[in-house]
Parts: C-alpha cells; structure tokens; sequence
C-alpha cells in the first residue's frame, strides 16, 4: 500500500488512487469535480480550536502543534483514526488531500505518520 499527500489545489490524477480529503473545512475555491474526493475524513482533522490556534502560530510553533494534533488522534480523534486506517488498508493507493500552503508543516503529515504507525 502507497500512501501520499497531495494539496487540494494541485490537479487530481489517476495515479492519486484513492483520494481522501482529510480537512474539516472544504478547501476555498475547489470543485467537488475538480477535488475527486473518494472519502472526506474530516473527523481526523484537528479540532477547530487547534486549527485556530495553528493558524495565528509561527513555524516555529510546528512541534506544539503537531504534538497537540498527535495527543488528539490519541483520544477523542482515536475512532475515526481507526476508521480511516481500515479504509485506508483496502486501498493500492491512497492519497491524503489537504489544503494548506506549506507542505512540511500542516497536518496531514501527522496523519500520514500516524496512519503509517497503524498500518505497520
């Protein structure tokens, strides 16, 4: 199984697989068709006061953050994780669609470490 990330506003592919939009908001200015969103997992997204949070925090703040994001795929994030993990165990090829600009700093690499965690 291939996992990967990919942002909304890049042009979907085939090669994509299964393409799972793992934001809780709907990226601003995107088609559904355009999107070809499978699977919109937005209960693995953090919580709308971290989303907040991380959008008034420097780069400097990643590891608070991503920490924060862990600690809640831990607890009350944990079943829709295990959710995500067992579709996501179906599929060749998964990839996880976010939209945020930096591709080092957001959360779907959490959840993509998390996922890979679950999956191994």
């Amino acid at each position: 199984m291939e996992l990967r990330r990919k942002r909304a506003y890049v042009t979907a592919e085939s090669s994509d697989g299964f393409r799972v939009l793992v934001d809780r908001l709907w990226p601003r200015g995107v088609s559904k068709e355009d999107a070809a969103i499978d699977l919109w997992a937005k209960d693995t997204a953090p919580s709308p006061e971290l989303r907040k949070a991380w959008h008034a925090a420097s780069d400097d703040d990643w590891d608070t953050y991503a920490d924060r994001y862990r600690a809640e795929l831990d607890g009350e994030t944990a079943q829709a994780l295990d959710e995500l993990a067992a579709e996501v165990k179906k599929r060749k090829t998964v990839t996880l669609v976010y939209a945020a600009h930096d591709d080092e700093h957001n959360h779907a690499v959490v959840l993509e470490q998390a996922l890979r965690e679950l999956l191994s």
